[in-house]
């Protein structure tokens, strides 16, 4: 291309110079000044700029878990678990202090673990604080970055599925299954809570839940008072498998309960 044709579309640009501007709350800045016809204009303070994207940014992500936990018919973290967080996880012995770490570090990777997909896996006794530290994980997720994070049991997901078969609740199947492939990462609790082999229905919504997220690579931490050998049994080899791909963390909970006390 000619020089004279390079300056020319310069000009037309408007691109003149840049020089020093002021912002009245933060001071003096770099500014580009573009002419476009006979008006002049300045680029914005790039402190004001970035502002103003966080503020909007905010704004949608707030937007967008309002929906979630619209579609959800709840808040995305029941009420009776808002306190539950790292700081108020109390621990007692040794094992406590190991799974506080490793949940914690799960959360502080939490980037890491949701581009491979990685799920993760709390089992053992009742009452060992299996619900606080996934809460946790979850109540982490949300306050640090713009992902979305969803507490729910199996049991009352299996409630709300079947409620829709009468057309009395508002929402359809596969209304609720999408409310639950959507969230960046999905708390499941009482995976095998029942003493009763699963039925055919349970395992198959299960595994709608399960392989959506999977097929999304969205992490799942799922919460079960079984040990990790009964777990497939409980909720189907297919969702096992689809847990397992990614590099799971199984996690056992094995001292003895305290619900009652403090650490929970």
């Amino acid at each position: 291309m000619r020089s004279e044709n390079v300056v020319h579309l310069t000009r037309m640009a408007g691109v003149r110079a840049s020089s020093m501007a002021v912002c009245e709350e933060h001071g003096e800045y770099r500014a580009t000044t573009h002419q476009v016809l006979n008006k002049v204009f300045q680029s914005p303070c790039p402190q004001c700029k970035a502002e103003q994207a966080a503020a909007q940014q905010a704004v949608e992500v707030k937007r967008q878990r309002n929906e979630l936990a619209w579609k959800l018919g709840d808040s995305l973290i029941p009420k009776r678990f808002k306190g539950k967080t790292f700081e108020s996880y109390a621990v007692t012995s040794e094992g406590q202090a190991k799974a506080k770490t490793r949940c914690q570090q799960y959360a502080d990777d939490f980037e890491r673990h949701l581009d491979a997909g990685r799920c993760l896996i709390l089992v053992g006794n009742p009452g060992t604080g299996k619900t606080h530290l996934g809460v946790s994980i979850a109540q982490q997720v949300m306050a640090q970055s713009t992902h979305t994070a969803v507490y729910r049991t199996l049991g009352g997901i299996l409630q709300s599925i079947r409620a829709t078969f009468d057309g009395s609740s508002g929402q359809t199947e596969g209304h609720i299954i999408e409310s639950l492939t959507r969230p960046s990462l999905l708390v499941l609790d009482e995976v095998g809570a029942s003493k009763e082999a699963p039925s055919d229905f349970e395992l198959s919504r299960l595994f709608s839940i399960i392989n959506g997220r999977y097929e999304k690579m969205l992490p799942t931490i799922v919460i079960s008072n079984l040990g990790a050998k009964e777990l497939p049994s409980a909720m189907g080899e297919r969702s096992a498998d689809r847990l397992r791909e990614g590099g799971v963390i199984v996690l056992p909970f094995n001292w003895e309960s305290h619900r009652g006390k403090e650490v929970l």
